[in-house]
């Protein structure tokens, strides 16, 4: 009698203890979460925290910035400066930027020159808007795979930071990376939310 009771035990605990699994992996799915908390579709196996991917149909990028504030003053027995990871191009007020772009795929696209610019967004009163370029840097290889670039950005708004070139087989490769100085609002309240509502508001 006593033997069958803890076999029904066990067997309790072990249904018990799948269905927890199974919560879990049925919670994360619906969230679009990773096992790390991430966004499933925002972050690759293998890049987490500020690092975001960009895809195209013929190139995917990861991107991460650094962020320096105006305001910061920098003191010449500091041994290294304080940049503050940001994330994805959200940039709370104007100042420094360190970028950083890994060129994930296809590894072929090291070998193709490829050229930086970075453009600022003026909206029209017909919401369409006009790009102002503001920073361009010629087109070359990056053997590496790693482009850095640091610059400032001095206004609040709307940029594009664009990645272009072209093989030599003629295969266009562009990618284009919003960055926004200045939080809206919405962007204080979007961060109460789940991340499964954050894509609806």
């Amino acid at each position: 009698m006593r033997t069958r009771a803890k076999s029904l035990s066990r067997k309790f605990q072990m249904i018990a203890g799948i269905g927890i699994f199974a919560a879990f992996i049925t919670f994360g799915a619906f969230l679009q979460v990773s096992s790390q908390g991430d966004l499933s579709d925002t972050y690759p196996k293998g890049f987490r925290g500020s690092t975001c991917t960009v895809e195209t149909e013929t190139l995917t990028i990861g991107y991460s910035s650094y962020y320096l504030s105006d305001e910061y003053e920098i003191s010449e027995d500091e041994p290294r400066t304080p940049y503050i990871p940001v994330q994805c191009g959200k940039i709370p007020q104007p100042g420094m930027l360190n970028i950083s772009i890994d060129l994930l795929h296809p590894a072929s696209s090291r070998n193709v020159p490829l050229a930086l610019r970075l453009v600022r967004l003026a909206f029209n009163d017909d919401e369409t808007f006009e790009e102002h370029a503001i920073l361009s840097v010629p087109a070359r290889t990056h053997p590496s795979g790693v482009i850095t670039h640091a610059f400032r950005l001095d206004e609040i708004g709307h940029y594009f930071i664009y990645l272009d070139g072209t093989s030599s087989d003629n295969t266009q490769y562009l990618v284009r990376v919003p960055v926004t100085v200045g939080h809206e609002w919405r962007d204080d309240v979007r961060n109460f939310l789940p991340p499964f509502l954050r894509k609806y508001f």
